[in-house]
């Protein structure tokens, strides 16, 4: 009899796994990054950038960074795992620990009892989560406030440069497009670099060519776009999407509106960051069928960071959300 109990709660205990993943893995988000803060900001990673009129709220903290906080050159450290992985999983085990010794999740219960108990709160939990997660997708797809030009409306001026100097992202850093009254509507950026047009240019570029990898699932193309830390959680990602039996399709995408929030140096590092408004067809689809098993909203607004070595190539080397 104790044999047969014990075969059952292990079955319970199976069960109960399989079916925490399968509902954390529908809390997911599309799109290389979405619904997380990843990656480094060098000296600058757990500082919040400045406000800019594409995005006037501050944004998400980091919340995976292989970066150490109060690292002054980005020291590496064991990476982060995605929100709510590393809470859940000490909550899981604390509980599955307690009903394997007949304590429960808060004491007095025993056995299955106690684990089915355990489960039903997870669950109560994991619904709150993806509630807020969904709130946020919606407030993602809200158009951003107007300030820097934006592409649906008239130009605010004539600009050099190509499509993020002149027009996607008119008016950073050296006043590019914007006018004097336009100049004046938004907050200094800090510029330490230099940011001109064929660099506003390369993060347009970086932009879309990152995301239709993505989509693409084009290792080789994403390992040359970002930094190592960077290419590691796309990985995860598309791994975790393949495991589902899901991948993420992208296309079309057109950056509408963008600024510098500030830009500089630590030692031969050059760094910048930006927020960028983007509109995109962003889709999860079944490998094996074809058919669409989720839409995602239409329009994002980002703050994406970008390095390189003095010299080099801008490569993308954190993302974060907006709020």
């Amino acid at each position: 009899m104790m044999s047969t109990f014990s075969r059952g709660r292990r079955t319970a205990v199976a069960f109960g796994l399989a079916a925490l993943m399968a509902v954390a893995a529908t809390a997911g988000e599309a799109r290389p990054g979405s619904g997380s803060s990843m990656g480094s900001r060098g000296s600058k990673t757990y500082s919040a950038p400045p406000s800019t009129a594409t995005a006037p709220g501050a944004p998400a903290p980091m919340q995976r960074s292989m970066t150490q906080p109060g690292s002054q050159m980005g020291a590496p450290a064991a990476p982060q795992r995605r929100f709510g992985g590393g809470f859940f999983a000490g909550l899981l085990g604390a509980g599955l620990l307690g009903a394997l010794i007949g304590g429960g999740f808060f004491g007095g219960l025993g056995g299955i009892a106690s684990f089915l108990g355990l489960l039903l709160q997870v669950g109560l939990l994991i619904g709150v989560v993806m509630l807020v997660l969904r709130f946020f997708r919606r407030r993602q797809a809200e158009p951003a406030m107007a300030g820097a030009y934006n592409r649906s409306g008239p130009a605010a001026g004539p600009g050099p440069g190509g499509p993020l100097g002149g027009k996607g992202l008119g008016g950073l850093g050296s006043g590019l497009g914007g006018g004097a009254a336009a100049a004046q509507a938004r907050p200094a950026q800090r510029d330490e670099v230099g940011i001109g047009p064929q660099d506003f240019e390369a993060f347009e570029r970086t932009l879309g060519q990152v995301q239709l990898a993505y989509g693409a699932e084009d290792a080789a193309t994403l390992r040359r776009l970002t930094t190592p830390e960077m290419f590691g959680y796309f990985g995860e990602e598309i791994r975790a999407n393949a495991a589902r039996g899901v991948v993420n399709k992208i296309a079309d995408v057109k950056l509408q509106q963008g600024d510098l929030a500030e830009a500089w140096r630590e030692g031969p590092v050059d760094y910048a960051t930006v927020a960028m408004r983007y509109t995109l067809r962003d889709a999860l689809i079944d490998r094996a069928s074809g058919r669409v098993v989720e839409t995602n909203p239409p329009e994002a607004t980002e703050v994406w960071t970008f390095m390189r070595e003095r010299g080099g190539q801008w490569v993308v080397s954190a993302i974060q959300q907006t709020r």
